[in-house]
């Protein structure tokens, strides 16, 4: 999706979508032709709207359907280099996509800090942006932003709970032993 059609809410643009039943809940996946746009958990058609008032949204479809495929697999088997291959259509400022580059960098299994990963991009006092990027990611466990922890090793937050983040770790770090 061009930045134009970002900032104009998905207008032009066909963005196919389901909902699907996951061992971790819910989850709404979306993509442009381009590549995955979204990946939620708990969120509906309707909150996908939200995020792309002018998009034309289109259930389902025959090319998405193996694009699903993957992106299930990956979200099922987080260490998996399955998602290394999904293709993303993400908008962000050159900040936002150096953060989310830098969170595909670390390996399953692994955890950084908010202050860690500011340090990573040459910009140890930002970790506050860090966490601002970090939780503006659209397309949840393909872009890992699970992996980042507090400063004392806590989980901290997550958008979709920090059950949701625990388990996608356990699982990391299960198959990585």
């Amino acid at each position: 999706m061009v930045a134009g059609a970002w900032g104009k809410g998905g207008a032009g643009v066909r963005i196919r979508w389901a909902v699907v039943e996951t061992s971790l809940g819910a989850m709404l996946v979306a993509a442009t032709d381009k590549g995955v746009c979204r990946l939620s958990f708990d969120e509906t058609r309707d909150d996908l709207a939200a995020c792309f008032p002018n998009a034309d949204l289109v259930e389902g479809g025959e090319a998405f359907a193996s694009l699903l495929e993957q992106v299930i697999a990956a979200v099922e088997q987080p260490a998996s280099a399955q998602s290394c291959n999904i293709p993303l259509d993400m908008q962000g400022t050159t900040f936002q996509q150096s953060v989310w580059a830098q969170l595909r960098a670390i390996p399953p299994g692994e955890t950084r800090s908010y202050g860690e990963l500011a340090a990573s991009l040459g910009k140890p006092k930002a970790s506050r942006a860090v966490g601002g990027a970090n939780g503006a990611n659209p397309v949840a466990v393909i872009v890992p932003c699970h992996r980042v922890v507090a400063a004392d090793g806590g989980l901290g937050g997550y958008a979709y709970g920090t059950g949701i983040k625990a388990e996608l770790l356990r699982r990391e770090e299960k198959s990585a032993a």
